[in-house]
């Protein structure tokens, strides 16, 4: 069966294995509705440049705009301002030490222009299983033996895909990022997908992307191997000998 998008058309979703093709949906990407947020659905969809954004009033929503914004792990930007704030050392990095707290404050961050949060709780169950699985991951960011800032996604091959980050003092969840940026870049990975463009992320680096070529480097990178389990400890120990580089 084929199909025939434009701006305002998705499929209902019946099975996992049944998303539409991505190649051929519109530029705001939205490619389907319904479905599951089982470990199995969420990976199918991730596989294929695919994840899922809603509401609390919506179905559940599965997205794959054009175009897409990556970041390529050796081209994190460091500003002047902030190499200061590496080298003064005030924060420690952590990884897959507290993926829930991650989570829970990403989802209650205050964000300018957004009412709610689409990291609702069916959502946040989710990704726990998945890290509880080995294949979600976060990045903690402490000053003075607190939790102040991180993000969470999700590794697949050689990619690296962003959910979600917060900050509670400043600084703080770009220090989790250049840590993230800094450990995929040793491991070679291929690049950390942003997902939605935005002026933060590109002022880090980040580039948009046409989405063709955002599927066929994703396909690529699905050809490698994942980096399963925990990653306390070896992305840890892996970002500390960087470091010293």
């Amino acid at each position: 069966m084929s199909y025939i998008f434009d701006e305002d058309y998705y499929v209902p979703l019946l099975r996992a294995t049944h998303f539409p093709n991505p190649h051929f949906a519109s530029n705001k990407g939205l490619l389907a509705y319904g479905g599951d947020l089982s470990s199995h659905t969420i990976l199918s969809a991730y596989r294929k440049g695919i994840f899922p954004w809603y509401s609390k009033e919506d179905p559940i929503l599965w997205w794959s705009p054009n175009p897409r914004l990556l970041l390529y792990p050796k081209d994190f930007y460091v500003r002047k301002s902030f190499r200061r704030v590496l080298r003064s050392e005030r924060f420690s990095v952590t990884f897959d030490c507290h993926f829930e707290r991650v989570v829970g404050h990403c989802s209650s961050i205050f964000r300018e222009g957004q009412v709610g949060s689409w990291i609702l709780p069916e959502m946040i169950e989710a990704f726990v299983r998945l890290h509880k699985e080995g294949f979600a991951h976060s990045v903690e960011v402490h000053y003075q033996g607190e939790l102040v800032g991180g993000l969470y996604g999700l590794a697949i091959g050689k990619s690296f895909v962003g959910e979600s980050m917060f900050s509670l003092i400043p600084d703080a969840s770009k220090v989790a990022f250049k840590a993230l940026s800094d450990v995929l870049a040793a491991k070679g990975y291929d690049f950390i997908d942003c997902q939605l463009p935005t002026d933060h992320m590109k002022g880090l680096g980040a580039v948009e992307v046409e989405r063709s070529i955002f599927l066929n480097a994703l396909r690529k990178s699905l050809f490698k191997p994942t980096d399963f389990g925990n990653w306390k400890s070896d992305f840890a120990w892996t970002y500390q000998m960087y470091n010293k580089e």
